[in-house]
């Protein structure tokens, strides 16, 4: 089942910190949705990714809000 982390105005470093923090909580296999307003996030959780074995699924961009999809490894 899909979780939702809203981690809209904050600003790198945090998305990433929170994220990484939600991602310990999770089960492998389950998936996150993470909803940021930072331009950077999606780069950030790439390498966050990379660097944790966790998989960036995909990245969608709304009217004023990024959307970023996660899989727990």
């Amino acid at each position: 089942m899909p979780k939702n982390l809203d981690l809209s105005g904050l600003k790198c470093p945090m998305p990433v910190l929170h994220t990484r923090r939600h991602l310990k909580t999770l089960s492998p296999g389950d998936q996150l949705t993470v909803v940021v307003t930072d331009p950077e996030a999606p780069k950030d959780m790439e390498y966050l990714c990379q660097q944790t074995g966790n998989r960036l699924l995909k990245v969608e961009t709304q009217a004023d809000k990024i959307l970023i999809f996660l899989e727990k490894a």
